[in-house]
């Protein structure tokens, strides 16, 4: 239970019951707890120092007869039915870049081009370093008991705090920059206004409604958006098209995820597998399999409760802070486009880096396609992006490397 100055908080119901951790409504309410309201988010210092960052550029290149390129074309016809192919749109190139920290990024631009996937990671790294030093959170969660830790673990994919807060920023990054592939859809000519749009509209809660589990890491790493813009006076809406397709979408992912999990249970085997081309994994599989028949999943910070006299949610904190570092760092963030590299980079080597790698779902992922190969499972660093695994052969290696691609992720060696 946590004590505010002006309300109470609940962090955990007494009715959850002890042999059963997994509850999505007590997680809510603990991270809630955690979070503090809408209060809770710090503040980057005043003068941000200044910074160059240079980038490289690769210009997507449609299908004959198509929007899409041949790559995203396969994917949605395939894997992202029944969204129409109309209703995708695909970003206008590809960048490579190395953000403040020395990291590699991969990422996506639309209209309003790189400024908006680098100046958004680097909000990211400033929130990410600013939740780290937060003496805050750090006793909220040293005041945590065993059966709300329990219930974390079980309910969620990254077990920590921080790490659960981490996740979230990133994934409100992934949504600013995979929405600004259809700025021009609307009046917002400059990155600050479309973000500031996007967040009066509630975008980054509409994507937590109704978008499922692993579509938008899905969709952000092949740079397409399934989803149309309709402008009002106080920011963006989604289509009406496109709420249909994105719970229709949602919809078919659940009932996928709660076949695996039936079966696995039938077959008295790990779900692990029976993971096929649909790409489910068994944490997704499993949390979704613990939903009650007819109960919707929704992201945990989306969940809106009762303090100091009003209603509040943890995302509704995090992306206000999300925008508004955005946005100073606008100001002080220089992106410069260079030339790219030559043709000399070494392909061999046993630490590669994976910029689209983000969650434990990604580490899930590859340490599969790794296993599929005889390979023992990785070593991952989610921070630095780097994966270490020692392969049998370079055969094997360069196997693996494909296989890891053609999931929609990048691969870059490095020694």
């Amino acid at each position: 239970m946590t004590e505010r100055a002006a309300g109470r908080v609940s962090m955990v119901g007494d009715a959850v019951p002890a042999r059963v951790p997994y509850d999505r409504g007590a997680a809510a309410r603990i991270l809630f707890g955690l979070a503090g309201g809408e209060d809770f988010w710090p503040q980057m210092p005043e003068q941000p120092a200044r910074r160059t960052i240079e980038y490289r550029e690769e210009i997507l290149r449609p299908a004959r007869g198509s929007h899409l390129t041949a790559r995203q074309l396969t994917y949605v016809l395939r894997s992202l039915q029944p969204c129409p192919p109309y209703l995708v749109t695909s970003a206008r190139a590809r960048i490579t870049w190395r953000d403040s920290e020395g990291i590699v990024n991969v990422a996506h631009t639309g209209p309003l081009g790189a400024v908006v996937p680098i100046v958004a990671r680097e909000a990211t790294l400033t929130l990410w370093k600013l939740l780290a030093a937060s003496t805050t959170l750090a006793e909220r969660t040293a005041r945590l008991d065993r059966q709300e830790a329990q219930i974390l673990a079980a309910t969620t994919t990254d077990k920590t705090p921080l790490d659960i807060f981490r996740t979230g920023v990133d994934a409100a990054a992934r949504t600013l920059v995979q929405h600004a592939y259809l700025a021009a859809q609307t009046p917002y000519a400059t990155p600050a206004a479309f973000a500031r749009a996007l967040h009066a509209g509630r975008i980054f809660h509409a994507v937590a409604t109704t978008w499922h589990w692993g579509l938008q890491a899905t969709t952000y790493r092949r740079g397409i958006v399934p989803a149309s813009f309709v402008t009002f006076a106080d920011g963006l809406r989604y289509s009406v098209d496109t709420t249909i397709a994105l719970r229709a979408l949602k919809d078919a992912q659940l009932a996928h995820a709660r076949e695996l999990a039936q079966r696995a249970q039938l077959a008295n085997v790990e779900l692990e597998t029976l993971l096929d081309s649909h790409g489910t994994t068994p944490s997704s599989a499993a949390q979704y399999a613990h939903l009650r028949e007819g109960e919707r999943p929704r992201c945990l910070g989306q969940v809106t409760h009762q303090a100091d006299g009003h209603r509040a949610s943890v995302l509704s904190g995090l992306s206000q802070a999300f925008v508004e570092t955005f946005v100073r760092l606008l100001d002080t963030v220089q992106v410069e486009h260079t030339a790219p590299a030559g043709a000399g980079t070494s392909s061999g080597g046993q630490v590669f880096e994976v910029p689209d790698m983000t969650c434990s779902h990604c580490t899930q992922t590859i340490t599969r396609l790794l296993a599929e190969l005889g390979v023992d499972p990785p070593e991952f660093d989610l921070v630095t992006k780097k994966v270490v695994a020692v392969f049998g052969s370079d055969e094997v290696r360069d196997r693996a490397f494909d296989a890891i691609r053609r999931r929609g992720y990048t691969v870059i060696p490095v020694s």
